[in-house]
């Protein structure tokens, strides 16, 4: 007599692959969605506005006062508002950063691909001479020479590594040129626009999303810094890097006007940073 075999399947729970997830992926994730909803409600969800004074209790401690969960700054200001408002600055420097380079540096990948000969050493040409000053060298002479605006500051950091989107878009559309779906789309007539909007640029948006996750965290850290040296958000407005370098003169009185927002990037920059990393090593099919 045949036994009657059980199905393979039989016993298991099915697993959607997001589940097979490390759990600090989930983690980093967490982080990240909460940075996000700060960053699009810290204005309705702030106890105080950020901006209001009380010199009575000034320098407070987390937890010494009611009503001020994480104490109070050197002007009396309640520190939980603080930062809300500061990440809030800082991710969307570092949002609309990011999109400009995304823009800039793919859009000049492309032409650099696309035309070639002239026009792509001239491009490839600027990206070798910005990969080989260091930025924020950049920066400090741009912002010391034109003074430091809000508009300007995002235009300067928009312009960072601009060069590896140039690189890794242009490599990317001279493999896609070589292989069979473009060539093919040439030859029945589809106009060359049609055939990088419509097939090439959305089969290597993969890679240029990771370098999105990549460079976004290094934004953060470029306005922190600049931020920091006193030449990029300037008081009334709040940065976290503003936040740290105004509380470096209270660090052996008030320690945490500098280690709480120095910790939310840090937190921000390695969740992004890891993040990125994981979505690479999903994306890209040169590692797998």
């Amino acid at each position: 007599m045949t036994q009657a075999r059980t199905p393979a399947w039989s016993g298991r729970r099915p697993r959607l692959p997001a589940f097979g997830w490390p759990l600090s992926i989930w983690m980093c994730g967490a982080w990240i969605a909460a940075a996000i909803a700060v960053g699009a409600t810290a204005q309705w969800i702030a106890p105080y506005d950020h901006l209001q004074q009380f010199p009575l209790t000034r320098l407070a401690a987390p937890g010494a006062l009611p009503g001020h969960v994480l104490g109070t700054d050197y002007l009396g200001r309640d520190l939980l508002s603080n930062l809300l408002a500061a990440t809030q600055t800082t991710l969307v420097i570092a949002l609309v950063g990011s999109l400009i380079c995304a823009v800039i540096g793919t859009s000049l990948g492309l032409l650099a691909a696309h035309f070639g000969g002239w026009l792509d050493n001239l491009i490839m040409g600027l990206a070798d001479a910005m990969a080989s000053v260091p930025f924020i060298v950049v920066a400090l002479g741009i912002l010391a020479f034109f003074g430091s605006s809000p508009l300007l500051f995002m235009l300067l950091v928009g312009i960072a590594n601009w060069e590896r989107y140039a690189r890794l878009t242009r490599g990317l559309i001279l493999s896609a040129n070589l292989e069979g779906y473009a060539e093919a789309a040439r030859i029945i007539g589809v106009p060359d626009r049609r055939v990088y909007w419509r097939h090439i640029l959305p089969n290597i948006a993969g890679p240029l999303i990771v370098q999105l996750t990549v460079n976004f965290p290094e934004i953060i850290l470029l306005e922190s810094g600049l931020s920091f040296l006193g030449l990029g958000i300037q008081p009334p407005a709040t940065s976290l890097g503003l936040m740290v370098a105004d509380g470096r003169n209270y660090l052996a009185t008030a320690w945490w006007l500098s280690a709480l927002p120095g910790l939310i990037i840090v937190v921000t920059t390695l969740s992004i940073s890891l993040l990125g990393d994981f979505l690479r090593d999903r994306f890209d099919a040169r590692l797998r």
